[in-house]
């Protein structure tokens, strides 16, 4: 028996197909129990959540779905004797808190993962790096709008990696014993610049699409002036300057892991094809 947090997001949906596909029992935790699961998930509510750890054997903590309730959720479920937690981190949990951008979005990975380390409880910590979704809400619109998308920091490069290979990863950690007491910094095959992870969804969807680099103030005014909190932009273009010169190594986790290459780029924009229309 598996319960899965953060169920309808970007990591749950997949994660619960890969569980249910193994023949597992599946429960969801979601705040909309009306909402369309993959077949054989069952709903629980937050509120349902001790009566739901009932019978766990792991658990699946996200750190944004968790991390207002993390310390209660673990309680629970030493009470229940889960038999072990899966937390989704992330690459950067090690950086303060400061210098990781999602943070001012909300993510708690640092102190999400810390309180699962800290349980008591057999735990898996997976770290991937940035997801390749990402590109879909810094250039979707600009595709959209022309073939030119404009950015800052065109040399910067990183192994952006697929939601599937993600999900497979903590399916895997779910139930593998020797993954136990790890954290495991997870990337895509290789670090691609932004300016060859823009000419490999113009290859995909048929477009001549071009990366033009702007100055990275220009740049963080424009993310600002279309909602984007500033102290989010501010540290995404720390980052970017940060790890030009100290980028992030590719890791071989996820091929050593699941027995088969990671997912490269190409096939993570062809399938998501039809969100670049």
């Amino acid at each position: 028996m598996y319960l899965v947090t953060g169920a309808t997001g970007v990591i749950g949906r997949p994660l619960m197909d890969t569980l249910l596909a193994s023949g597992a029992q599946v429960r969801a935790v979601t705040r909309q129990p009306t909402v369309s699961l993959p077949q054989g998930a069952h709903a629980v509510t937050p509120d349902d959540l001790d009566s739901a750890l009932q019978g766990v054997d792991s658990l699946f903590i996200h750190p944004r779905a968790t991390k207002d309730d993390i310390a209660s959720l673990l309680a629970h479920a030493a009470e229940h004797r889960v038999g072990r937690v899966v937390v989704m981190s992330a690459i950067n949990a090690d950086d303060e808190v400061s210098l990781q951008p999602s943070w001012f979005n909300g993510d708690r990975n640092t102190e999400v993962e810390r309180a699962v380390v800290n349980s008591g409880l057999p735990w898996v910590s997976v770290r991937p790096s940035s997801f390749a979704m990402n590109t879909l809400s810094m250039w979707s619109g600009q595709v959209a709008n022309g073939d030119t998308v404009f950015g800052p920091f065109a040399e910067f490069a990183e192994p952006l990696i697929h939601e599937w290979d993600v999900a497979d990863v903590i399916a895997r950690a779910m139930v593998d014993d020797s993954l136990l007491g790890r954290k495991i910094p997870i990337t895509g095959p290789e670090a691609l610049r932004m300016d060859q992870l823009v000419a490999i969804i113009g290859e995909t969807i048929d477009r001549p699409l071009g990366f033009q680099e702007v100055p990275s103030e220009m740049a963080a005014e424009g993310m600002i002036a279309h909602g984007l909190d500033k102290q989010f932009v501010d540290a995404l273009m720390a980052r970017y300057a940060r790890e030009i010169k100290r980028p992030i190594a590719v890791t071989t986790n996820v091929e050593d892991i699941l027995d088969r290459p990671a997912l490269p780029f190409a096939t993570w924009v062809a399938d998501h094809k039809d969100d670049w229309s």
